[in-house]
């Protein structure tokens, strides 16, 4: 299948952040007199923080809330930054809109972070200013499925021509909901063992393997 509308999640796909949200939540635990072990919370990397707060430290909505805007707090001035493109990103993203791909951003990140990382490291200019798709600040549209959808309503209805490549299971779990590929990469945060579970239609295990399903 050559695919035509790609997809794709931005941290732990396009992105390596880990230091800069691992530091972020961190800091909004510290403001409940908790701490955390980075190894572990390299768990909050994909998922809607709201959610992980209150899976991993059992945070009823309102303290959640309150812990997403403390993490902010870090996160908006020197979190964001803390993070680096994966090697070989900037080449995938040219190969693909050389061969005339359409290319979107599916990300649970609030869409004004996303910009902004996609600025910075300067691979803006392969997406659509209007196919950067994320979360808004005040929680909505988190979950990646809506997420996809969103994009999917601003594409042509082609959808299988249409894939959403990620290293998570809800990356997989929300090609799955709009009736769309998925391609999960294990460079990222997501554990072999939950991306297999979540059935994608391919593994990619390096940016080449993926530039090679994607060609």
């Amino acid at each position: 299948m050559s695919y035509q509308y790609i997809l794709f999640d931005l941290d732990g796909t396009l992105t390596d952040p880990g230091v800069g949200i691992i530091n972020s939540v961190r800091y909004a635990l510290r403001k409940f007199g908790l701490d955390g072990d980075p190894e572990f919370l390299r768990r909050f990397v994909g998922p809607p923080l709201m959610d992980s707060f209150m899976k991993y430290y059992g945070f009823d909505e309102e303290k959640a809330r309150e812990a997403v805007a403390y993490y902010r707090e870090y996160y908006g001035p020197r979190g964001i930054f803390e993070n680096r493109l994966y090697p070989g990103i900037p080449e995938l993203l040219r190969a693909l809109v050389d061969r005339g791909k359409q290319l979107a951003l599916a990300t649970s990140k609030p869409t004004v972070f996303a910009r902004q990382v996609l600025a910075h490291f300067q691979i803006d200019r392969y997406f659509a200013d209007d196919l950067i798709i994320g979360s808004y600040l005040d929680g909505q549209r988190t979950k990646k499925a809506e997420v996809i959808a969103t994009v999917l309503a601003l594409l042509p209805p082609e959808k299988e021509k249409a894939v959403m490549v990620g290293d998570r299971q809800f990356d997989v779990e929300g090609a799955k909901a709009n009736g769309i590929a998925a391609i999960a990469v294990t460079y990222g945060y997501g554990e072999p063992a939950e991306l297999e579970a979540a059935g994608p239609t391919h593994i990619a295990h390096t940016v080449p393997e993926l530039l090679a399903l994607l060609e």
